[in-house]
């Protein structure tokens, strides 16, 4: 052996030394709408299951989340744990008789009451048995390991692969599904690249505005109890196969979390794009959609405020809100029909005519029309909608009434 060669521990200290340097990253504010709606519905403290496929990075996100929040990580593998581990082991003490057999926690349980606070981390879900599924419920829901609860500085995240893609893979229970906000977890090339290269996106809880708090509660609960009000048929419903009743569907319990979700993501003004995954992570792709094109309409201005200043109203951009904005005005014309009120209606069209999609204009302006009485003369905004826009015939008739009426008094003032 030669004198110059290292012993056998240095090459090892060097070799920590290498991994120590791969493992130092830093990380960067950087838009992440996944992250984001992770992160909103961690604050909201709603249990949460990633799924994704193996590999995808799911427990990676999980390792960095609990480091930019500062909480202790800790990770029990769902699928190699008894039912027991999860209900409490029994502990038969002096005089049972009399004392009755505690249900002591594991000491993964104790650890995180005694820290107070942490994020704990349930991988491999959907590789649990069913017996193991059925002892999870209690802890999900109640926080409760045996005579055991969990602090409210606890936070659980969960992960799962596709049944396909996992080893030896169940359906979730539909108990269990409907206690977590489902969210499918995948990979954005440019994160990775730019991961691998030493920087991850930073992950930070939403900054809620204290302001804004009772205006978000009072908006989350009128999107909710309007929208189940008009569809009550969406208020509870089991889905019919066994594989889409492992994911996400409509329960009074989801319809909860999507309030409490709608409320955070009001009160933090976080967008759409964030807010979507999580409403159909809740309740299901049909269910939330509908409800958030219903919170869409809820974000339309007043139609009596638009009749009120027509030529200063501001008209969503979005040609399907605008197409449900010009309808409603007209529909408040109708409900109540007085000149002023259809003459502002005219300048309001022209407006949208002038600013938007002429196209969106001819319905409206053809129900309009027809909303006029016989001793009601035709406002001169017709003719600017005439020439962006096909009317109706009856609205064609009365551009050129005004047309007619504005060319003689021409003549007339000369």
């Amino acid at each position: 052996m030669s004198s110059h060669a290292l012993p056998a521990p240095s090459r090892l200290d060097v070799a920590a030394d290498l991994l120590a340097l791969l493992r130092d990253t830093s990380t960067e504010p950087r838009p992440d709408d996944q992250l984001e709606a992770l992160t909103l519905a961690v604050a909201a403290d709603l249990p949460v299951l990633l799924w994704g496929e193996p590999g995808i990075g799911k427990t990676a996100a999980l390792n960095q989340l609990a480091a930019s929040l500062d909480l202790p990580l800790t990770t029990v593998i769902a699928s190699v744990h008894e039912p027991s581990d999860f209900s409490g082991l029994p502990v038969v003490g002096d005089d049972p008789a009399e004392q009755g057999v505690p249900m002591a926690p594991p000491d993964w349980a104790v650890r995180l009451v005694r820290a107070g606070r942490g994020l704990l981390f349930l991988d491999e879900l959907s590789t649990a048995p069913p017996a193991v599924q059925a002892a999870l419920l209690r802890l999900v829901l109640e926080r409760r390991i045996g005579a055991l609860r969990l602090p409210p500085g606890v936070r659980i995240v969960a992960a799962a692969n596709p049944r396909a893609s996992a080893a030896d893979g169940w359906e979730l229970s539909p108990p269990l599904a409907n206690r977590f906000v489902h969210l499918k977890w995948t990979h954005d090339h440019e994160v990775v690249v730019r991961g691998l290269g030493g920087t991850w996106p930073r992950a930070t809880l939403p900054r809620l505005d204290p302001e804004k708090l009772p205006e978000a509660v009072d908006f989350a609960r009128r999107a909710v109890c309007g929208f189940l009000t008009a569809r009550p048929p969406l208020v509870h419903r089991l889905p019919d196969g066994e594989t889409r009743r492992g994911g996400p569907w409509p329960s009074p319990r989801s319809w909860e979390m999507t309030l409490r979700l709608i409320a955070f993501a009001t009160a933090a003004g976080s967008s759409r794009d964030v807010l979507s995954p999580l409403v159909r992570g809740t309740v299901g792709d049909g269910p939330g959609l509908e409800l958030l094109a219903s919170l869409d309409r809820m974000d339309l201005p007043d139609p009596e405020v638009l009749l009120a200043d027509p030529t200063g109203a501001d008209l969503p951009e979005r040609g399907d809100l605008r197409q449900a904005v010009l309808d409603a005005v007209v529909a408040a014309v109708r409900a109540r029909p007085e000149k002023p009120r259809w003459d502002a209606a005219w300048a309001l069209l022209a407006r949208a005519a002038e600013t938007g999609a002429p196209d969106l204009v001819v319905v409206p302006a053809t129900t309009l029309a027809a909303l006029r009485r016989e001793d009601w003369d035709v406002p001169v905004t017709i003719g600017r909608l005439a020439s962006a826009v096909s009317l109706s015939r009856r609205a064609d008739r009365a551009a050129d009434r005004v047309a007619a009426r504005t060319a003689v008094g021409a003549k007339a003032g000369r």
